[in-house]
């Protein structure tokens, strides 16, 4: 791997007399997949504070999804800057729902490591909700988007595949299902997102770890990025109940298969 960071700098021409040829700027090492409403900003906040990391300006370069048919140099010119001592990655929540971005970035980079956080699937559905709510992208009421999701996405509509996914997109088992098929487990590091804000001290060196990062010390006032206002607390509980109806074979899954807990479970 160092050798390969290495060479991403220059192939130098100085014993030819021609001019050094700047090589493309790299891939990424690691992706953060999702979930939407899991913590994923934070992450990219803790992962700015590392100085082996190099992040993209933006946090959601969208490029196995909404943007792949800009290309790879396009992609590659996101990382730009990047030391040959740094990791790569990029952070974009979109990626674990999207069916067809996990044989895009497959095919790209098959050795990436892959970071997942999972959200109480209730919490998060609910979360969402009423965060399109605020930016305008839902008309509709919870209990009614809810009823109204699968027609929504039957329809295909990529506006709604991304904005209208609530239940869907806590699903987690589906999404994860198509990764697995395709990456070794070592690539995958799935989360409990609730430890993200809970359990740092612990989290923290199995991030660094997995990502391939020297040890430091957790950062300090880690802020709890993008959260919610507080609306999911005003949720009727019998429409709650529904919704844990609806998730509990995924919450039996998650913990059968990965360990990972919520307190209704």
């Amino acid at each position: 791997m160092k050798a390969l960071r290495v060479m991403r700098t220059f192939v130098s021409g100085s014993t030819t007399g021609i001019p050094p040829v700047a090589m493309a700027p790299p891939l990424p090492d690691f992706l953060g997949l999702g979930t939407q409403k899991g913590g994923t900003t934070t992450l990219h906040w803790l992962l700015t504070q590392h100085q082996q990391v190099h992040l993209p300006d933006c946090k959601e370069v969208q490029y196995f999804t909404q943007n792949y048919d800009q290309g790879e140099v396009w992609y590659r010119e996101h990382f730009r800057g990047a030391s040959p001592q740094q990791r790569c990655g990029e952070i974009t929540p979109f990626y674990l729902f999207h069916p067809e971005a996990p044989s895009r970035i497959h095919t790209l980079l098959p050795q990436a490591k892959l970071i997942v956080l999972l959200r109480d699937p209730v919490e998060r559905a609910i979360s969402q909700y009423f965060h399109s709510r605020k930016r305008g992208f839902e008309p509709l009421e919870l209990g009614d988007a809810i009823a109204a999701e699968p027609s929504r996405l039957a329809s295909r509509d990529p506006f709604s595949q991304q904005k209208h996914s609530y239940v869907s997109r806590s699903r987690y088992l589906e999404q994860l299902n198509r990764y697995e098929d395709l990456f070794h487990c070592d690539q995958l590091l799935i989360l409990r997102s609730e430890d993200l804000f809970e359990q740092m001290e612990w989290i923290w060196p199995r991030l660094l770890d997995f990502i391939g990062l020297e040890p430091k010390p957790v950062p300090a006032l880690v802020p709890h990025a993008n959260a919610g206002s507080g609306d999911t607390h005003s949720v009727d509980p019998a429409l709650r109940d529904r919704l844990q109806d609806q998730l509990r074979s995924t919450v039996a899954g998650v913990r059968s298969r990965y360990g990972i807990e919520w307190s209704w479970s």
